[in-house]
């Protein structure tokens, strides 16, 4: 890990720079598949399948049978802490239900706003390094509270063309209608424009590569919606003399085995807490399974250290990471000034990967900077806001004026006269009645 010590605030947009690659290529190549997939539907998509997860699928879609055998291979310890999650995340979003109520905005002019369900969503699961059951859960259980008509799952198959039995045995917890073998960049063009085997969904959900993120970035501009742009994961830690050195070196850590374009940064008022930090890094790295993954993402990680508080929580709010974990004395009153995050892990006993899994919030995050302006994803990521009006006749009349004045001084004469004839219209004439009836 990098240390930096003190930094101008010049040099605060160079430091906070996130991974980059280059992508000139990228997003032709995506683009030329997209198109594939819209014109050549289901075989384009088995051919891309051969030829990056190599593999030939006899059927994209998974079979009843296929979630009966996964289920028996899931371990009952697991089936437990999956259920454990499942409650905490569905009691988390259910409470996310509101509708807005009537409201009458002026006498006669009533007003409100009804969630309805987006009716079909894409939900895309990644396969890569780690089979993602836990991604499922935070995407179709709020799905499912939302009450989408149709939920489908796509997450790319293994050499043997099977989905892990845990990915499985989630989507069937989580509520998923339908679940296909396909990843990558075909799995996003199949749901934005459908196939033989795949349907047309409305909005896709889900992480996955830059490949994965540029083709949902593409099919967005004009063929279906996405939850939002997200690429490599990240966590920062803003930490003290309060704070516990193994603590934030596992939680450093456990971001930098998601990927070597994952970022971890800690950023601390205390000095002699950087060498405590690097050698329990050091320490519990050897432990790791993927620590090799994990040493290369380290190697785009970094420690800063500032004077104040204040000053953390400025970079801390310039950076606006996917995960922040804050480890400080008193640290709610540095959350209160925190207004750039994904997801915030408040004190020395939340870690990061209790987000991710069970506590109930969704896992599921604004990356690259994008929390500045993204929400995670929510239970109103997988509904759609439509507003209600009804306006009386002396209603209509107390607004005439207002709207009549302010649609003339911006030339629109027919929005005017859509008031105009009915405040002329006498209401004791005889309706019209001319339908032809059978």
């Amino acid at each position: 890990m990098q240390i930096i010590k003190y930094p101008a605030r010049s040099e605060w947009a160079s430091l906070l720079t996130r991974p980059t690659f280059d992508n000139t290529s990228l997003f032709a190549t995506v683009q030329k598949i997209l198109d594939d997939v819209k014109s050549r539907g289901d075989k384009a998509v088995n051919e891309y399948t051969e030829q990056f997860d190599k593999v030939k699928i006899a059927s994209l879609e998974v079979t009843k049978e296929e979630i009966a055998e996964a289920e028996k291979l899931v371990s009952q310890q697991l089936k437990q802490a999956i259920e454990m999650a499942r409650r905490n995340i569905w009691k988390f979003h259910n409470e996310q239900q509101r509708d807005l109520p009537e409201v009458q905005t002026s006498p006669g002019v009533f007003c409100w706003q009804k969630a309805i369900a987006i009716e079909k969503v894409g939900l895309y699961v990644p396969g890569g390094t780690a089979p993602l059951f836990s991604t499922v859960l935070m995407l179709g259980i709020p799905a499912q509270i939302a009450d989408c008509k149709e939920i489908i799952l796509c997450t790319p198959p293994n050499k043997e063309g099977k989905i892990h039995p845990a990915v499985l045995y989630a989507a069937k917890v989580a509520g998923v209608h339908r679940i296909f073998k396909v990843g990558g960049t075909q799995a996003i063009g199949a749901m934005a424009y459908g196939t033989e085997s795949i349907p047309k969904v409305y909005k896709i959900f889900g992480p996955g590569n830059q490949y994965v993120t540029a083709a949902k970035q593409i099919v967005s501009l004009r063929d279906v919606a996405i939850d939002m742009p997200a690429g490599p994961s990240e966590v920062e830690v803003i930490a003290d003399d309060s704070a516990n050195p193994a603590f934030v070196a596992a939680d450093l850590l456990s971001q930098a085995e998601h990927g070597v374009d994952s970022q971890s940064i800690l950023i601390t008022i205390c000095e002699n807490l950087v060498e405590k930090v690097q050698e329990q890094v050091a320490l519990q790295l050897e432990q790791l399974p993927r620590k090799e993954l994990a040493a290369k993402a380290l190697q785009n990680s970094k420690i800063i250290v500032v004077k104040t508080l204040e000053e953390a929580v400025e970079m801390t709010n310039e950076y606006a990471p996917e995960h922040l974990i804050i480890s400080t004395r008193y640290y709610m009153g540095v959350a209160a000034n925190i207004v750039n995050a994904g997801s915030v892990f408040l004190g020395n006993y939340t870690p990061e990967s209790a987000g991710d899994y069970a506590s109930g919030t969704n896992h599921t995050l604004p990356t690259n900077g994008y929390a500045k302006a993204y929400s995670g994803v929510n239970l109103d990521s997988f509904v759609k806001k439509v507003t209600f009006q009804q306006i009386s006749p002396e209603g209509l009349t107390n607004l005439s004026n207002a709207i009549i004045l302010m649609a003339e001084s911006e030339e629109l004469m027919a929005h005017s006269n859509a008031v105009k004839v009915r405040l002329a219209h006498d209401d004791d004439e005889e309706p019209f009645d001319n339908c032809t009836r059978r």
